[in-house]
């Protein structure tokens, strides 16, 4: 059984919004998470776990971007735009030299895919499967079949990563202490349909006796 960590969107623009960087969609709250998202990403170095990151690389032509009349629910101001600081992960999180697919290139290696610690999908979307038109074909050749998920924001990206998971037929741990949620979108909801699909929840803490 191959387990992966699946890291969501850590990015400035949604974990920051203070004097390092004024984000442009900032989670309430995320910083306080980011203490939990270092350990991961110091866990799966030491274990040597490989990790999907995913990552928002928005340019304003891209379905959810809307600057003049967002609805904050599928629409959202710029965001996380290509080859700027928003769009980079913390620290926290940072991947160490990822293979990257991007959503705008036709193409991947499927032995990086095998072999890379790291890899880092860029997508246009909030699901990644419909997001990046490659991920789908990806993961499978990573062939996870139980993943690790946290990161932001619970009740958008990390929900279709989660549900979208589940319905492919895998196991899905969610470390809710390495979550944070957009406070104005259901949660509860949320989160009990990914228990009734077959989640299960534990605590940073409890992440490497689960491994072992």
């Amino acid at each position: 059984m191959k387990t992966v960590f699946w890291n969501v969107d850590t990015q400035y623009d949604f974990m920051r919004n203070d004097e390092t960087h004024k984000g442009k969609l900032p989670v309430e709250g995320a910083r306080a998470i980011e203490g939990n998202l270092e350990l991961l990403t110091k866990l799966a170095a030491r274990e040597g776990m490989q990790v999907v990151n995913t990552a928002d690389w928005h340019t304003y032509d891209d379905p959810e971007i809307d600057d003049n009349n967002p609805d904050f629910v599928n629409t959202f101001p710029m965001h996380c735009e290509a080859k700027t600081k928003g769009a980079e992960y913390v620290p926290a999180t940072k991947p160490q030299d990822p293979y990257i697919v991007d959503c705008r290139n036709g193409q991947y290696d499927a032995e990086k895919l095998r072999t890379e610690r790291n890899v880092q999908f860029y997508k246009n979307e909030f699901n990644i499967f419909t997001g990046n038109k490659l991920a789908e074909a990806a993961v499978d050749i990573i062939a996870p079949d139980r993943v690790i998920a946290y990161g932001v924001a619970t009740n958008v990206c990390v929900d279709f990563a989660v549900m979208g998971n589940l319905e492919r037929g895998r196991e899905v741990y969610v470390v809710e202490d390495a979550v944070k949620e957009l406070p104005h979108l259901p949660l509860d909801a949320t989160m009990d349909r990914w228990k009734d699909a077959g989640a299960k929840f534990i605590k940073t803490a409890e992440v490497a006796d689960y491994l072992r």
